[in-house]
């Protein structure tokens, strides 16, 4: 290439940056909807549900194997009953007594419908035209509604599982968030929405992705690939990988979220013998909850939702940042991975003319280097395409621009799949509606 050719390239490059630099500043804002407000005026959090919300039934995946067995006995069976029930539940992944040949005929359906009560009957389930990501709607005993996603890769297959019906977060771009926080979801409910995909996946009835899906996997960051666990080559049969990235803020629901983690994680019959590795957290930055979870001695993998770096704009983008600034969010993000040595996920929603600022990209850089190097890597998501809204995707040459900044800056950086959208499924779709 000649002198003046390269001069030419330089003054283009020279005056993209120039007209990125002045792009304007979109103000978050509901559409469509009023965020509810706090006496001060200020975007209401619920931290906690309210004390009058009825409670799920008790259900063998809310105990441990111990607590399953003493439960058995206090109901007049003889105490292996509670293994061999354990095994049909995460093992078989069924509820059904008809199928539990090895209890007694005589007493098969009442102890299955005592130990085993419905937790979420499935409404409705959408498929993307490929058949390999499934969104399912769950309505829960009191009538509650619930989605998770079930998404077939080249090598694992992971499931977005909501914990808590809605969200108290309030975020102004999260279709979960609009009618508040109705209640947490039990710890068998987060593990049921588990076993009825694992069922689902033996059935036979999700599909492999295309081959495009897997080119595209090349260039993308995949929901469940923040872990590191190894994958399988010839593929898995059941769920591998899951991703707290459904309805709900998981740290909110810090207990039951904890001990559904634990039925994962415990080996067969007491719980579905799943790798911790396998596993993401996310949050929107409940800083006491993450320093708490780095003490959990459990190899999860973290990943912090900041899509702002800056407080200005993610005080009004994520209301919690009202509580916790960034940089303690952050801060609290480092402290994992010092505690845990498990590498950080930063998600980081790219918004067109909100947060995908030349000079934000340049923040994050640098906050995240102030702390050090090689202990994060940053996840950039496109939104949809939305005409006529502020909460639509940046464009494709700005969101390159704000990757090779990261980039420039020594931060690993991977643009985030958009599975799902197709069918309302991708990162902040989730609402739950029945129409």
């Amino acid at each position: 290439m000649s002198r003046t050719q390269d001069g030419a390239g330089d003054r283009a490059k020279s005056s993209a940056e120039n007209s990125a630099q002045n792009r304007p500043q979109v103000q978050p804002k509901a559409e469509g909807w009023k965020q509810a407000v706090d006496a001060e005026g200020r975007p209401k959090l619920q931290f906690a549900q309210s004390r009058r919300v009825s409670q799920p039934p008790k259900h063998l995946a809310d105990l441990t194997l111990a607590e399953r067995t003493d439960w058995v006995k206090e109901l007049g069976h003889p105490g292996f009953r509670a293994k061999q029930l354990s095994v049909h539940y995460f093992t078989h992944y069924t509820s059904d007594a008809s199928e539990m040949t090895d209890l007694p005929a005589e007493t098969r359906e009442e102890m299955v419908a005592e130990l085993m009560p419905p937790l979420l009957t499935e409404v409705r389930r959408l498929r993307t035209d490929d058949g390999a990501t499934i969104k399912f709607l769950w309505r829960l005993f009191d009538g509650a509604l619930v989605e998770s996603v079930l998404m077939r890769y080249r090598s694992r297959i992971t499931l977005c599982i909501s914990s808590q019906c809605g969200c108290g977060m309030n975020c102004p771009f999260c279709a979960t968030g609009q009618n508040g926080l109705t209640r947490n979801m039990s710890t068998a409910e987060i593990v049921d929405q588990i076993v009825r995909a694992n069922r689902v996946i033996a059935a036979g009835e999700l599909d492999a992705p295309s081959a495009e899906e897997v080119a595209e996997e090349q260039d993308h960051t995949g929901l469940g690939e923040e872990a590191d666990e190894p994958s399988s080559p010839s593929g898995p049969q059941r769920v591998s990988n899951i991703v707290f990235m459904g309805m709900g803020e998981p740290l909110a629901n810090y207990k039951r979220v904890m001990n559904a983690i634990r039925r994962m994680v415990d080996p067969a019959p007491e719980g579905l013998g799943m790798s911790a590795r396998g596993i993401t957290v996310s949050t929107v930055g409940l800083v006491p909850a993450i320093r708490k979870l780095a003490d959990e001695d459990l190899p999860l993998t973290f990943a912090l939702s900041l899509h702002a770096p800056d407080d200005e704009l993610r005080d009004e983008l994520i209301p919690v940042n009202s509580r916790w600034k960034a940089d303690e969010a952050i801060d609290a993000a480092y402290e994992y991975f010092e505690k845990t040595g498990r590498r950080v996920s930063i998600e980081y929603a790219l918004i067109k003319d909100m947060n995908d600022h030349p000079w934000r990209a340049d923040l994050l850089a640098d906050k995240l280097n102030e702390r050090g190097r090689g202990w994060v890597h940053v996840n950039p998501i496109p939104l949809n395409p939305t005409p006529g809204s502020i909460w639509t995707s940046s464009e494709p040459a700005v969101m390159a621009e704000f990757l090779r900044r990261l980039e420039a800056k020594g931060v690993p950086t991977t643009l985030r799949d958009t599975r799902g959208k197709e069918i309302d499924g991708a990162c902040g779709q989730l609402a739950a509606a029945e129409d």
